[in-house]
């Protein structure tokens, strides 16, 4: 289950259990949205409550943020302390033209992703 909120310049989703595909298509959706307003969109991810993924959402990540939108984002800031998604955080550098960091605190990561 996921959680979706918009501000002016901000996607910031929140994660809670399983992160499946109909979760990852909501994500979608508003950010497609939120791309056709003018100036920089960032992401906040909020993943210290997901406890897995499905395939298929590793698969449309994947394709959503190397081939469709690698160059849309401006920040993107993930909050975990799972060092597994940490380490996934880091190689999605190699894939997309934009700034991301790992928070383990989320207030830290909202003001970065703010700023």
């Amino acid at each position: 289950m996921i959680t979706i909120e918009q501000t002016e310049n901000l996607v910031n989703i929140a994660v809670m259990g399983e992160f499946t595909i109909a979760d990852f298509k909501a994500f979608e959706e508003q950010s497609l949205y939120k791309l056709k307003t003018p100036g920089t969109v960032n992401l906040l991810f909020d993943l210290r409550a997901m406890i897995n993924y499905t395939v298929d959402v590793a698969w449309e990540e994947i394709k959503f943020f190397s081939r469709e939108h690698n160059h849309d984002f401006n920040k993107i800031a993930v909050v975990t302390n799972d060092q597994w998604i940490t380490w996934q955080a880091w190689l999605s550098r190699i894939f997309v033209d934009a700034d991301i960091q790992v928070f383990t605190g989320y207030e830290e990561a909202k003001a970065w992703v703010q700023s």
